[in-house]
């Protein structure tokens, strides 16, 4: 088994170095983790093109040889790139698929009733996208199993990578910075604060390596690997 980081993420607006309002454009971080014949992609930020190129640089593959998508949310910055993975499997949690799934049709309900035709045609967009994902086993592949990290989003989910010596936990936003893991703090858009809270606490509790949601692989610092 691989795993291997193709681009490192960001926040619009970082609020632990201070900064009230977007200063870039964010995107995720997105994550490779291959064994035999799958190539299972996570979190696909950045736009279409920009990724091609990232995949190609770090693991000499091409869009096409990728085999799955796991999202660990549904957050817009998340999922940019989708539109170049068309051949491959899409897998979210099925609890953040109905999560956002039941809000979305209330929203495009909402906009219809309000007459705003512009609103509800970019709201039936996310649907019909949200209707092209299965919702994702357990273990996608041998030694990789989803990890639910619910609270920054309803039904956010890591991923979790049990090796030989170190245990991997793929975060997602449940942890999004090494200033969040550091500080002990969850995303400021946490959907239930609380939950967050838990989630980030049991990332912590069982990984050694963790990979963050807008930032690298790092180590968890509770932890001495040698």
């Amino acid at each position: 088994m691989a795993v291997t980081v193709i681009s490192i993420g960001a926040i619009d607006a970082h609020p632990l170095r201070g900064e009230r309002q977007a200063v870039r454009t964010g995107h995720a971080t997105t994550t490779l983790i291959s064994q035999d014949d799958r190539r299972i992609l996570v979190d696909p930020g950045l736009p279409a093109p920009a990724l091609a190129a990232r995949l190609e640089e770090r693991t000499g593959l091409k869009p096409e040889d990728i085999t799955h998508v796991f999202l660990t949310s549904f957050r817009p910055d998340v999922r940019r790139a989708l539109p170049a993975f068309d051949g491959a499997v899409w897998w979210i949690n099925e609890a953040e698929r109905e999560g956002v799934g039941v809000p979305l049709v209330g929203q495009v309900q909402r906009a219809e009733e309000a007459g705003d035709a512009d609103l509800r045609e970019a709201l039936l967009r996310d649907v019909q996208l949200l209707q092209r994902f299965e919702a994702a086993p357990d273990e996608l592949v041998q030694g990789v199993k989803l990890f639910p990290l619910p609270g920054a989003t309803p039904g956010l989910c890591g991923i979790i990578v049990a090796g030989a010596r170190h245990t991997l936990v793929v975060c997602g936003d449940a942890i999004p910075t090494l200033e969040h893991l550091e500080r002990g703090q969850v995303p400021q858009w946490a959907a239930d604060v609380t939950q967050a809270q838990e989630s980030l606490k049991d990332a912590i509790e069982i990984a050694d390596l963790l990979i963050l949601g807008r930032d690298n692989l790092v180590v968890n610092p509770t932890r001495r690997l040698f």
